[in-house]
């Protein structure tokens, strides 16, 4: 087997994320983006250690777990979802076994509760936030708006029925890439850093329907965007467009971010409500993409935390303190540490709207924020990003030997790999849960309680 070559044959399973295993004679292959039991073609593009990669050329026949028709137009060519043509109950139970089988072989099948998968409690139309892009589906094609396609980092289909996000987000994008096309105006070029449209990003609260619009561009160009304001605030929507803007970003990275923001309508921010807390979202502010499932998720981690009266509560990554406000009417204080600036100012003025008093927010990296802290916890609630927690941060975080930590964590590969330092610190897992977030995605939400048994020496 050669780099280069391409052969046919079936994925045998999927583990987490997203890699899928076919086996030519007694070689595993591991190829992406394929679904358990389709028959595929693919090429070898790794292949070295024993180990080979192959990429997905083409799907011979369909898997007997294909059992419905996908929800939009551009499925499977979209890198927005995988698993559309599955049933859900399908979905559910190939995450559940992903995490399991990670999180076993973590503990070397030690012994805890498995307390199973929570699903979405709506399966399509979830998200709160999606950032679409401009660009083309092929080589100086018409300009596109909306998601890259799978393993491209280029090319753009545009996601004019997509089924993630509420069919307001879906009339705006088709709204701004309808007034964009008749303007003939240019995308920005990542290679060649030339042209004026980059993304564009829409915010819409669940429980309150209201919306914020970004288009966001370079200052290469300019256009009059006060017809697209006056087109946009004419749709016909079911929630409200309460604020749009006009963000200026001429980094040369391909990120979402502003050297200039221009209120064109409205306010910078909506509001969303999560379990009775109402939470003030600005363009930038860290948020569950999918509320109400981030409310199923909290509920674990509330039951997690348990009896936490006259305790001191830790949430370290605690993003815009959603976390910890939901902690805090059943501790006596909790701190929350995160290393976002307008994260942490967002989760003060939102402690603040909830009538809060026993929420503190530091603004730093977990690393050496625990270092001046001189308060001890009695209960730690980790919340890390996609990477997990800092190697150096662990063993930090470890020497408060508490008796209780909850771990969250939105890549279980992540966690699987933090747990043998947990039980090298006396702890063991009680108990361990998923919460399916992302729906017809790779990606879950796994809840972990760790204990203390042991004193470490």
């Amino acid at each position: 087997m050669k780099k280069g070559e391409i052969y046919e044959g079936t994925i045998e399973k999927v583990d987490f994320p997203n890699k899928g295993t076919v086996m030519i004679g007694d070689q595993k292959v591991t190829v992406k983006n394929g679904i358990p039991g389709q028959k595929i073609r693919f090429m070898i593009n790794k292949k070295r250690s024993g180990r080979a990669e192959g990429r997905l050329l083409e799907v011979l026949e369909k898997s007997p777990q294909e059992t419905r028709d996908p929800a939009c137009s551009i499925f499977p060519e979209c890198g927005g979802c995988m698993y559309q043509t599955m049933s859900y109950e399908k979905q559910l139970e190939m995450k559940e076994r992903q995490v399991r089988e990670l999180l076993d072989a973590a503990l070397e099948n030690a012994d805890y509760s498995w307390e199973g998968i929570h699903g979405s409690p709506m399966e399509f139309r979830y998200r709160n936030k999606m950032e679409f892009s401009f660009g083309d589906a092929y080589k100086d094609g018409p300009l596109t708006l909306g998601l890259h396609k799978k393993g491209s980092t280029y090319d753009v289909l545009t996601a004019s029925d997509c089924k993630l996000v509420h069919e307001d987000m879906t009339k705006i994008l088709s709204c701004v890439h309808e007034y964009f096309l008749k303007l003939n105006a240019s995308y920005y070029k990542k290679m060649q850093h030339t042209g004026y449209l980059r993304h564009l990003l829409l915010r819409r609260g669940v429980t309150t329907g209201e919306i914020l619009v970004h288009v966001i561009t370079t200052s290469q160009e300019e256009y009059d965007l006060e017809p697209l304001k006056n087109q946009l605030l004419a749709l016909p929507l079911e929630g409200k467009i309460v604020g749009i803007m006009h963000i200026i970003n001429d980094s040369l990275s391909d990120v979402v971010q502003s050297d200039e923001t221009r209120i064109l309508y409205g306010q910078d921010y909506f509001y969303e409500t999560l379990l009775g807390l109402r939470f003030k979202i600005s363009t930038f502010s860290f948020f569950q993409p999918n509320s109400l499932a981030a409310e199923v998720l909290y509920s674990v981690v509330r039951q997690y935390i348990g009896d936490t009266k006259d305790k001191v509560v830790f949430d370290l990554y605690s993003g815009t303190g959603t976390i910890a406000q939901l902690a805090a009417s059943v501790a006596d204080e909790v701190i929350g540490v995160e290393i976002v600036e307008e994260a942490v100012e967002a989760a003060r003025e939102n402690a603040s709207l909830n009538n809060l008093k026993n929420c503190r927010f530091i603004a730093g990296d977990v690393l050496k924020v625990l270092d001046d802290l001189t308060q001890k916890p009695d209960v730690i609630i980790l919340d890390p990003p996609r990477d997990g927690i800092h190697p150096k941060a662990l063993p930090k975080i470890l020497s408060y030997g508490v008796d209780h930590i909850v771990y969250i964590s939105c890549k279980a590969t992540s966690l699987a790999r933090d747990l043998p330092a947990f039980l090298e610190a006396g702890y063991h897992l009680e108990k361990a849960c998923c919460v399916d977030q992302f729906c017809q995605t790779v990606h879950v939400e796994t809840v972990a309680l760790l204990k203390r048994t042991l004193t470490s020496e």
